[in-house]
């Protein structure tokens, strides 16, 4: 059988890499009650200073408004968020943290970062950083070609 060539092999093995990445970090952070789409959406909301509106989230988390919904009711029970209607429009609920939930980020965190340590050894820093450059341009030429400009 003929070896196929890296240009050839690069979605494939992008696709494995990242659903193996994921899948371990899934595994580790299981224990905290957590699958990959509550961790995503703790990290959002963390990253936007904790309150975010819920049609944002959506569109940031990538997944339908139903979806988002039975994944916030999961969060709520587990009294990392609450749900808060908007003052400015009674249609719209914002997204907020609980206290409870910083523990939570800061395992998530601490777990995250040591597995990215376990997957990344013995890569440099300038293969990192090649890397990233590939990814980018990738990013760029498809977003080309579906008349996107991702950054």
């Amino acid at each position: 059988m003929e070896k196929a060539l890296p240009a050839e092999r690069i979605g494939f093995d992008l696709s494995r890499t990242a659903r193996l990445w994921r899948s371990r970090l899934d595994e580790r952070l299981a224990p905290l009650g957590l699958t990959q789409a509550k961790w995503v959406i703790l990290l959002h909301l963390s990253k936007s200073e904790g309150t975010l509106p819920q049609r944002e989230l959506v569109d940031r988390v990538g997944v339908e408004g139903p979806t988002l919904v039975r994944l916030l009711d999961g969060l709520e029970r587990l009294g990392l968020i609450e749900r808060h209607d908007c003052h400015a429009d009674r249609r719209t609920k914002t997204i907020h943290l609980t206290p409870a939930a910083q523990p939570v980020l800061e395992n998530i965190i601490r777990i995250a970062g040591d597995l990215r340590k376990e997957i990344l050894d013995g890569i440099s820093e300038e293969d990192l950083v090649v890397c990233l450059q590939v990814f980018n341009r990738m990013a760029r030429n498809v977003g080309a070609h579906i008349g996107l400009n991702p950054q």
